[in-house]
């Protein structure tokens, strides 16, 4: 028979969506970069599925920093190696021909696009996606976590629109720059001394690329757009090599 497995992400969506399927397996790619408290929701989760999580690892690579210093590359043409490196190579490696694979992406009409890209370019996949089954956003997704007694992640609360990795070298939004600065210093000023270190200006300050410590001081954090990290980004970043 083949297996069901839950990709869990930290997130939310993901995690009503594996509550959903009750799955064979629950998968979930550990960068070693995201935030603290990502470790508490995926403890309670574990709790709430009655199910224990597998972690994938690239064990190369202790986190994201790690890779970006041995690989000498943030982002940029050839996309993020973080992705690739940390999130795809382990899944590629885990996963089996005959595996039912569940995805959270939710009824957003931003999510439906995405899972329906997923299906075109990986069509070898046997892809389920129950949110969008049964017509599940993103907020009654949250609002099912907490339903259920489970705190989502902090990051979620500082303003942040996922609870991927931190910093996330994707991003460019010089308000999601802004928004990490401003929650996580610490961070902001490793990435900032590391993109000057490699040359790598990775926000966009207007139509101008720029370095993250060019953002102003009053720059808004009202809307940190952060990208998905999941086998679009791939897909994404190989479409890119070849413009």
């Amino acid at each position: 028979m083949p297996r069901i497995v839950s990709w869990f992400s930290c997130g939310a969506a993901s995690a009503v969506a594996t509550k959903l399927t009750s799955p064979d397996v629950i998968a979930y790619c550990d960068t070693g970069s995201e935030d603290f408290d990502n470790k508490r929701f995926l403890d309670d989760c574990e709790q709430w599925f009655g199910a224990k999580v597998l972690h994938l690892k690239n064990e190369k690579f202790s986190d994201t920093w790690d890779l970006w210093e041995k690989k000498k590359y943030l982002s940029g043409i050839n996309g993020a190696p973080c992705t690739s490196e940390l999130k795809i190579k382990p899944r590629l490696l885990f996963e089996m021909p005959d595996d039912i694979h569940v995805f959270g992406y939710t009824a957003d009409s931003s999510d439906v696009k995405r899972a329906e890209a997923l299906r075109e370019n990986w069509p070898e996949l046997n892809i389920r996606t129950p949110l969008i089954d049964m017509g599940l956003t993103k907020a009654a997704c949250l609002a099912m976590i907490i339903s259920a007694g489970i705190k989502p992640p902090r990051v979620y609360a500082m303003g942040f629109p996922n609870a991927n990795c931190i910093p996330c070298v994707k991003a460019t939004s010089p308000s999601y720059w802004a928004l990490v600065r401003k929650e996580f210093p610490v961070e902001f000023k490793r990435m900032a001394d590391m993109s000057r270190k490699f040359g790598v200006k990775l926000t966009r300050i207007g139509d101008d690329r720029a370095f993250i410590d060019e953002i102003k001081e009053d720059q808004d954090t009202t809307q940190p757009i952060a990208p998905d990290c999941d086998f679009l980004c791939s897909i994404a970043e190989q479409e890119m090599v070849k413009l």
